[in-house]
């Protein structure tokens, strides 16, 4: 049971006479800068985190600031 190329142009024909073109445009739009910003997220390295509790050097230098 598989979709022929004259039912997938129905398919899309009744699509467009229900949302209309402008819906459709902005709708594509937004699907593709979702799929660019998950594409990004999952291809970033993940940042390393500190081990045992240890603070990072800007933390620690920003707690002893207050402590004179």
């Amino acid at each position: 049971m598989s979709f022929g190329i004259t039912e997938l142009i129905i398919i899309l024909v009744i699509v467009l006479l229900m949302f209309g073109s402008k819906k459709l445009s902005s709708l594509g739009n937004d699907l593709g800068s979702a799929i660019k910003g998950f594409r990004s997220a999952v291809s970033e390295e993940p940042k390393p985190e500190p081990l045992d509790g240890a603070e990072s050097p800007a933390t620690q230098k920003s707690g002893n600031e207050g402590s004179s």
